[in-house]
């Protein structure tokens, strides 16, 4: 592997990561239909102000939402929608493991 290769890589890594939680996928998921204010986040998560903000933060770093402040509010988009497309890519990975170990039990039965 190169040196590029690793980099690049590692970039990848880093986008992976941010999406590695379910509070932060439910989150992508909600830009995806548009804007959102950090308080309405609040609002819907079981979780604190600060606790939000960190997610958000993880996700902007990975470069897959923006923010804007607009008076004292801050409100978030997704930057790139096409990251949803590689759910429906997951969605076919679940889906096939469920099949697969349907397959297990019905051949142990």
């Amino acid at each position: 592997m190169t040196e590029h290769e690793k980099h690049r890589c590692g970039q990848r890594a880093q986008v992976l990561k941010a999406l590695a939680h379910p509070t932060r996928l439910w989150m992508v998921e909600q830009l995806s239909t548009g804007e959102r204010c950090v308080c309405e986040f609040v609002n819907e998560i079981d979780a604190d102000f600060s606790t939000i903000s960190r997610h958000l933060s993880l996700l902007k770093a990975a470069g897959i939402i923006a923010d804007e402040k607009r008076g004292r509010q801050v409100i978030y988009r997704l930057v790139v929608p096409c990251i949803l497309n590689f759910m429906s890519c997951v969605e076919a990975v679940l889906e096939e493991r469920a099949r697969a170990l349907n397959s297990v039990m019905q051949e142990k039965s």
